[in-house]
């Protein structure tokens, strides 16, 4: 698998939380919300815990480099800002590591990934209108030469995908780096 097609059965990339250093650990767990809006929030997560910006920065380059973090970034309620459907293809196997370079390389795909089903290929759009979002879902369909289905949201349902990596995450990485 690339890094274009996530799927949540591939167990390449298990590990447990304890494989990744107190930093790591910390990252991991202590901001999967709740962040200020900052125009440096790396500096502000490395005050939080007690190390430098640089070192966050490199923590956070090798997490994303090892596929353990796709993304970073703000998490807007769907349709509150712009307008958003999540799409469907139903993709040859022998395409599809083709097809979601394809998808990903629009920029208003937020990310896409692999599942077991006749619709095998899933990804989130955004765009800035109705009318941008169609040119876009017609684009993406006309370059992957594969048909889409696009599911916008009927209902608005708030799941919380955050959760605590751990339980015996204490003091701050720095502190943890001098004792260990």
């Amino acid at each position: 698998m690339t890094d274009s097609v996530n799927n949540p059965a591939n167990d390449s990339i298990s590990s447990s939380i304890n494989d990744f250093s107190p930093l790591e650990q910390h990252l991991l767990n202590d901001f999967q919300r709740d962040m200020s809006l900052s125009a440096t929030p790396y500096a502000d997560m490395a005050k939080q815990l007690g190390v430098n910006e640089e070192d966050v920065l490199q923590s956070m380059q090798s997490l994303q480099e090892n596929g353990v973090v796709s993304r970073v970034g703000p998490v807007f309620r769907p349709n509150r800002i712009g307008v958003s459907t999540l799409a469907a293809m139903s993709v040859p196997a022998d395409k599809l590591e083709c097809v979601a370079r394809i998808v990903s390389a629009f920029p208003e795909v937020n990310h896409n990934y692999e599942r077991d089903h006749l619709y095998n290929l899933w990804f989130v759009v955004t765009a800035s209108s109705e009318e941008h979002l169609d040119i876009v879902l017609y684009e993406i369909e006309q370059h992957a030469e594969q048909t889409l289905m696009s599911l916008p949201m009927l209902d608005d349902y708030f799941i919380d995908l955050g959760f605590k990596l751990t339980s015996s995450l204490t003091g701050s990485p720095k502190q943890a780096n001098h004792n260990g």
